[in-house]
């Protein structure tokens, strides 16, 4: 074999090599495990800006937006899982699916759901709530101040924090709204930052959102950090070593 013949074959067994460690991430990313991250607060206290986490692809079974720029060759979803109450689930945009939103699923198929007096009902029962110690909040100006924290309990028995930092106006989506019915195929779904998350009491925003819409369930924290991406030289104090491989709940 010549030296030109040898160059070529060891290009190609290179790009071969690349190809399929390609193929592998793309499998990975499509049927298992995507990496997401927090961009915003609507998530606090379970989730902060700045972590980030893994979101099992096969937990709800497989839509078009389980493929990279929603392009599965297929409409509804196959290996179909229903979502549980309680669960953190990723999810396109119904008005815009470039864009990843993250939310708690609240209200299911047929369920009815209504917050009265800022408290969450469903299908006519206020859920548990348990005041517990403040939760530290950081503003926009970058102070740390205590708001109200509980934990909220849900009719199935699943349990996990929320936040509320904001009075609202009585009338408000957040403090009373009409009763909503879930359609078929739809969940309703809500920030754990009760008073800063668009979700879906907020009809004209978000409203209910469809089962071929998932993209998955929310499993563990492998990073996070406070730092932004150009602050360099916060990159490691910044690290918020507690949280890692924290799973979400």
């Amino acid at each position: 074999m010549t030296t030109e013949n040898k160059k070529t074959t060891t290009l190609w067994e290179n790009v071969k090599t690349i190809l399929i460690a390609i193929l592998i991430a793309v499998a990975i990313r499509t049927f298992a495990f995507e990496p997401f991250t927090i961009p915003s607060g609507s998530m606090i206290p379970t989730l902060l800006i700045g972590d980030y986490l893994f979101v099992s692809k096969y937990s709800y079974g497989y839509s078009r937006y389980s493929f990279p720029f929603g392009i599965g060759p297929f409409s509804g979803r196959v290996f179909f899982e229903p979502p549980k109450r309680g669960e953190v689930a990723v999810f396109k945009f119904p008005k815009n699916t470039s864009e990843n939103w993250i939310k708690r699923i609240i209200g299911l198929p047929g369920d009815k759901i209504q917050i009265v007096n800022s408290v969450l009902n469903i299908n006519g029962e206020p859920v548990k709530l348990e005041r517990i110690e403040d939760f530290m909040h950081d503003t926009d100006s970058g102070e740390k101040v205590p708001v109200p924290q509980y934990i909220e309990t849900l009719p199935n028995g699943v349990s996990h924090r929320i936040i509320k930092v904001h009075v609202k106006e009585e009338d408000s989506e957040w403090e009373n709204s009409p009763e909503y019915i879930i359609p078929e195929g739809h969940y309703f779904m809500m920030g754990d930052n009760r008073d800063e998350s668009g979700d879906s009491r907020v009809r004209w925003r978000l409203g209910d959102v469809p089962i071929v819409n998932f993209v998955g369930k929310a499993e563990i924290i492998f990073f996070s950090t406070d730092a932004k991406w150009w602050q360099i030289w916060k990159w490691p104090s910044g690290i918020r070593t507690s949280r890692l491989f924290e799973k979400i709940g």
